[in-house]
């Protein structure tokens, strides 16, 4: 009987330790007071790209403008952002002092305990017995106010924010998303500048650019749940020779500044006044930072998206400030806590190095990532070349590329008809024709509204609109359902965002133009685009 009662008093103390486990707290709501005199009850999320997110008692997530709250809400989350920085930038080594004190007053509490008891019975198979319970509860003493802490993945890419990058280009990109990455389609030919046109007397290959199929599965991939690398992986001759790096808005991808012959592209002339030329697959891309791409976007949105997840800005950071100092990876952490690059004139450009995890293959190429079909073999450099201009044909088919050589002007001529390419060339050694089997040419996907669940559960009238739009809701879809109504414009900017539903939305303020109508659900983001007139 005396055996049982000293083992329940062992095991009764140690579950007592065990019992001392430390939960986190659920986050504590804060009462925001918005600018439509209205208020919400929720914690602080994050902040991006000027927008906060609310997380509510129920763990939903609400998407504000800081254009929406009080100016003492404002202070409020600047306050939060410095903390959140703060802690992005301290080392924090953890201690448990406290913990060790009082596991050293228990084991020595009951330590006294039980030798007081062998002392009191000293009877040898009581001592040999009650030795290798002590040993187990000073184990068990040593393993226990452990911290029990639930970190939860959450991802810090909101795919409608990324969206916002790759509105003022689109119809020319198709974008979409699902829990993993946010998929970009194109054909990789720009609508915005001419191709070609500067490349030098030794860089051209005799390469024309040609649309390809980023299509869906071939789509471009971006990573929606970033995750910073142990090792940043340098971006140079060595690593990332092939294939690219990050893709632009325009659609249009972009590759290490170090060509697969270890040269910096840009200083060797082998690229056209934008920063591009073509691959031995006639497939286009840049090699440097397209900030030119700024002449038809908002200054505060990124030009690209690198592979490894993280943004791309230029000389602006997304809150509208200059750039602030650049690490050793030619990027930084933002006043939202959330790592990104900048484009520069100078090298390296862009990536000094890949703060996000990637996996680089055998061949030193970024996976995953879409992949040019080329439809002719590659050729030879033509020494001494500039090539002056590159146009499309006029039946909308083909290019016309022309270039100089010996005070000599020279074209490329070339079509495609379904799998069909012809390519004419008028060059030093007389007229070629060629013809190669390749593959039909695609299309993109319809419009931004296509990507949505099922469009049809909206109806937007009138279309195009004068001073308010309306909003029905069709088939299943309950206003009790909806979680915020968000219209963009053109240009990727917020310009009305609502947590509730509503049926009639006042655009008197809004200027002629296409804008885009995001509205969400639990499960779901549909998106129509319509017209003010």
């Amino acid at each position: 009987m005396k055996k049982l009662f000293v083992f329940i008093l062992v095991l009764l103390h140690i579950s007592i330790i065990y019992a001392h486990s430390i939960h986190e707290s659920k986050h504590q709501l804060h009462t925001w007071s918005l600018k439509n005199n209205t208020k919400v009850n929720a914690s602080f999320f994050m902040s991006k790209n000027n927008l906060i997110y609310l997380e509510d008692e129920n763990d939903r997530v609400i998407q504000l403008s800081k254009n929406d709250i009080s100016s003492s809400d404002l202070s409020y989350v600047n306050k939060k952002i410095e903390t959140i920085n703060q802690l992005n930038n301290t080392i924090i080594v953890h201690q448990e002092s406290t913990n060790v004190y009082y596991k050293i007053i228990l084991i020595s509490v009951i330590l006294l305990l039980l030798i007081s008891s062998v002392y009191i019975y000293k009877k040898k198979y009581f001592v040999s017995y009650l030795l290798p319970l002590i040993f187990i509860f000073i184990l068990g003493a040593f393993y226990s106010f452990e911290v029990i802490s639930t970190n939860a993945n959450l991802s810090i890419t909101d795919p409608l924010v990324v969206d916002n990058a790759f509105i003022p280009f689109k119809p020319q990109v198709n974008t979409s998303w699902d829990g993993t990455y946010f998929y970009v389609e194109s054909k990789g030919i720009p609508t915005t500048h001419h191709m070609m046109a500067g490349i030098s007397n030794h860089g051209w290959q005799q390469q024309v650019p040609i649309p390809q199929c980023y299509i869906k599965p071939n789509a471009w991939n971006i990573p929606l749940n970033p995750s910073m690398a142990v090792t940043p992986i340098p971006v140079n001759a060595a690593h990332f020779s092939r294939g690219a790096i990050a893709i632009a808005v325009n659609g249009v991808p972009i590759f290490n500044p170090y060509t697969n012959t270890g040269v910096d592209a840009f200083l060797d002339g082998q690229l056209d006044s934008f920063g591009g030329h073509c691959g031995r697959g006639d497939d286009y891309h840049y090699h440097i930072a397209p900030l030119h791409l700024y002449s038809h976007t908002t200054n505060t949105l990124p030009i690209a998206y690198a592979f490894d997840g993280f943004a791309v800005y230029g000389s602006k950071e997304p809150d509208g400030s200059p750039m602030s100092t650049l690490d050793l990876n030619h990027g930084h952490y933002g006043t939202d806590g959330v790592y990104h690059y900048h484009g520069t004139n100078n090298a390296p450009y862009m990536i000094a190095n890949m703060v996000g995890s990637v996996t680089e293959d055998s061949t030193h190429q970024l996976i995953p990532q879409a992949q040019a079909h080329p439809v002719r073999p590659g050729l030879t450099p033509l020494a001494g070349a500039l090539i002056t201009s590159c146009v499309e044909n006029s039946t909308h088919n083909g290019y016309i590329l022309t270039y100089t050589l010996g005070g000599q002007t020279y074209q490329v001529d070339y079509s495609w008809s379904g799998p069909i390419y012809t390519f004419h060339f008028i060059n030093p050694s007389g007229t070629i024709d060629s013809v190669f089997n390749g593959f039909n040419q695609c299309n993109l996907p319809q419009a931004i509204e296509d990507i949505t669940t099922d469009a049809k559960s909206i109806l937007l009238y009138p279309n195009p609109a004068k001073n308010e739009v309306n909003l029905f809701l069709a088939n299943s879809l309950n206003k009790s359902n909806i979680t915020s109504i968000i219209i963009y414009s053109a240009s990727g900017s917020v310009v009305f965002n609502s947590f509730r539903f509503q049926s009639k939305i006042d655009i008197t303020n809004l200027v002629k133009g296409t804008y885009y109508l995001r509205l969400k659900t639990d499960n779901q983001t549909l998106t129509k685009r319509f017209l003010i007139e």
